[in-house]
């Protein structure tokens, strides 16, 4: 494993990032700091407020009386390929992805509709997709390029009212894992990572004594390096609030089996139950393959 060296400044210069959702909240505070390093930003993001005013144009103005360079988009993530032709047509490249965008619906799932199921997934999931897949051959053609898909903990652990959200943000993390591996030999690094901060979306869900400890800023850092050119990490998943952040991976029993000479019945599967949900000797396989081979070995197959 190549360790990560810290240069006295992670600078962006020369590349193109777009940031989707970047209107306000995480995307918003990721577009600051990220064009406060020399990146030329695309700052996408439908939303106007009650005055008309687009949130995305406001923070490229930020952007721009700042010293740094930005331009705003209003499509939709459903018409992810427009952002990408925003950032070609403004810029004339795309070196990373932020797939930032979305919102939530909450509803117990006895009581959730097709329409509130769908709006989260086809913002969240699809949008994300469509982002990613504008932008991909662009990445591959130039053997280089960045990806960071936004996810939660509602997905990775699971929340009361969070169906549609939950199962939308952890297929971006089967995503990730994909594409991980299909960017390897082009130099494409994808990750994902779950924020939680006292953004526009979440904050009203924080105590408010911890929303100064709580922000989008604290959040953002974490971002830049995951974006730069000198992060070797791709198909990891973060978790990152506060200041902190921790990577996760998934764990693996040893398992259990029953063995050849004996008859494979639902007894037999209870009998063996304790040992096979026990993780005193657990491994972390890392891939497919690995997982595979793990479980061969174990059967037999493989010696």
């Amino acid at each position: 494993m190549t360790m990560p060296t810290a240069s006295n400044s992670l600078r962006f210069d020369g590349q193109v990032i777009a940031i989707t959702g970047a209107g306000n909240g995480l995307g918003r505070s990721h577009a600051l700091l990220l064009a406060s390093r020399g990146a030329r930003v695309v700052v996408n993001d439908p939303a106007r407020d009650g005055a008309g005013n687009s949130a995305a144009e406001r923070v490229a103005a930020e952007i721009c009386a700042a010293g740094g360079e930005a331009c705003a988009n209003l499509d939709s993530v459903l018409e992810g390929e427009r952002i990408v032709e925003a950032a070609l047509d403004t810029f004339g490249r795309i070196d990373g992805v932020i797939n930032n965008a979305g919102f939530i619906r909450d509803r117990a799932f006895h009581k959730l509709s097709d329409a509130e199921w769908q709006a989260v997934v086809d913002v969240h999931l699809q949008g994300a997709y469509r982002v990613t897949h504008a932008a991909w051959p662009h990445l591959r053609q130039q053997n280089y390029g960045r990806v960071l898909f936004t996810v939660s903990a509602a997905g990775i652990y699971g929340n009361f009212g969070q169906a549609n959200y939950g199962s939308a943000k952890l297929a971006l993390y089967g995503l990730t894992r994909t594409l991980a591996v299909e960017g390897a030999r082009h130099n494409i690094h994808v990750n994902a990572l779950a924020p939680i901060a006292a953004s526009q979306m979440m904050g009203s869900r924080m105590p408010e004594d911890w929303q100064a400890r709580m922000t989008p800023a604290a959040v953002s850092p974490v971002v830049a390096y995951l974006c730069h050119e000198d992060c070797q990490e791709t198909g990891s998943l973060f978790e990152a609030g506060g200041g902190w952040w921790a990577k996760l991976r998934w764990e693996r029993s040893a398992g259990a089996m029953i063995g050849a000479g004996e008859k494979l019945t639902p007894e037999a599967v209870v009998r063996q139950w304790p040992a096979a949900t026990s993780f005193d000797a657990a491994c972390h396989p890392g891939s497919v393959e690995e997982g595979g081979m793990m479980m061969f070995r174990r059967l037999g197959l493989l010696s």
